[in-house]
């Protein structure tokens, strides 16, 4: 390290940096967002910055001393292909500029602390030469965060294999934090890591969500139907709609948030059929402090995103899950091992059908599913805790060698 470089990093405030590919969805920068309040919150002189790919960051507000550089967006296409959002750059050439912002922010903010977000290559390898560069100054703390599970072990070993991640998480991190525990799933069950990428491996828990100040919830009682970000939430959608409306009895009332990729004609589609409930169901859209309505609600209907399934523990709601199956398996994963373990309970199309009368039958079994608290509490939601003191412990280790 060069004695510049020594003088800037001595008494120098800590600076984390968190990369979030986000081609589309809301969890990856929901996740990133969470983590980087928790560790500006644990050290006050401590600032965040996030690079995230998310079409709807500017809808979110960020804590002080955090925000964000918004990369170029992509778009995921049916058949797995992405294409570019920008006019008149073709995806390689969106992917060479989101890589030199990239390696521009890290140069300009020279970060203590770099976490990477599911993905040890970056969106098409672009996050390789900012690696590269790092790896060169070791100066920058590299950590690999994953959630608690990615995909099906063969299905997974092959993406890894095909984007070389085994080789960029055994060269370039130190640390690799899986947000979740490792009785409930192992998501690197199937990886090929070496003994060595295995033992630097630390299970965190679950990323508690903010239990802050909360607004004034809906009039109650109701449940709260959310498909998370909404772009693959129709089917979930319909089906609780389709409930409602076959079944005059049904109760409680229910309370949509469509989420921002929910939209055009299929919104106004259903926006049409909600006011035909008469208020049986309400609907809002794009709710950014779901918290108060995750709070007041008696129980949750909703898709088994990681995220979403954070809430649910931690507001200890009764929930059913309906998983999504494609094109990957994560969502069905964590519902079905979920639901073994008593913390929730799940629709499957292959064991239950997904039928109207199937989400009839499970809003009206809700009251009489046991909490997720009475099922997993030790650990359970120990993630920002746990994340903060590895934070802490890398910081406090660059800094003995910066001033030894």
């Amino acid at each position: 390290m060069s004695l510049k470089r020594q003088e800037k990093t001595i008494g120098r405030a800590p600076r984390i940096l968190l990369y979030s590919h986000d081609t589309f969805g809301l969890g990856h920068l929901r996740r990133s967002r969470a983590l980087a309040s928790a560790i500006t919150q644990a050290d006050p002189s401590a600032s965040a910055l996030i690079l995230t790919g998310s079409p709807v960051a500017g809808r979110f507000t960020f804590p002080r001393r955090v925000d964000h550089v918004r990369l170029p967006g992509v778009t995921k296409r049916a058949d797995g292909t992405y294409a570019s959002q920008t006019i008149g750059m073709g995806i390689e050439e969106v992917t060479e500029l989101r890589a030199g912002l990239i390696q521009t922010s890290v140069q300009q903010f020279d970060p203590d602390v770099l976490i990477v977000d599911k993905e040890p290559t970056g969106f098409r390898g672009e996050l390789v030469p900012t690696l590269e560069t790092m790896m060169r100054t070791r100066r920058t703390k590299i950590v690999l965060g994953l959630r608690d599970v990615l995909d099906e072990p063969d299905v997974l070993a092959a993406e890894w294999a095909r984007k070389e991640a085994i080789e960029a998480t055994e060269k370039f991190y130190d640390e690799i934090w899986v947000y979740g525990l490792r009785s409930v799933y192992d998501p690197t069950k199937g990886l090929p890591l070496s003994t060595a990428a295995q033992s630097r491996i630390h299970w965190t828990g679950y990323l508690r969500r903010d239990l802050g100040p909360l607004g004034e919830p809906p009039e109650q009682p109701y449940i709260l139907i959310t498909p998370g970000g909404g772009g693959d939430g129709k089917a979930m959608v319909n089906l609780v709609l389709s409930a409602y409306e076959q079944d005059p009895t049904l109760s409680p009332r229910a309370v949509l948030v469509y989420g921002p990729f929910l939209a055009g004609e299929l919104r106004d589609e259903f926006e049409a059929r909600v006011a035909a409930l008469n208020g049986r169901v309400t609907a809002v859209g794009f709710e950014s402090q779901i918290e108060t309505l995750f709070a007041g609600a008696a129980g949750v209907v909703c898709m088994g995103g990681y995220n979403t399934f954070c809430e649910v523990l931690s507001f200890d709601k009764r929930a059913v899950i309906v998983p999504r199956t494609t094109p990957r398996l994560e969502q069905w994963i964590r519902a079905s091992r979920a639901e073994n373990l008593g913390l929730v309970r799940m629709l499957d199309d292959n064991r239950d059908a997904l039928t109207t009368e199937s989400m009839i039958g499970a809003i009206r079994n809700l009251p009489h599913q046991d909490l997720p608290s009475q099922a997993i509490r030790e650990g359970l939601l120990d993630g920002l805790d746990y994340v903060t003191s590895r934070v802490d412990a890398l910081l406090g280790g660059e800094r003995e060698r910066a001033t030894g």
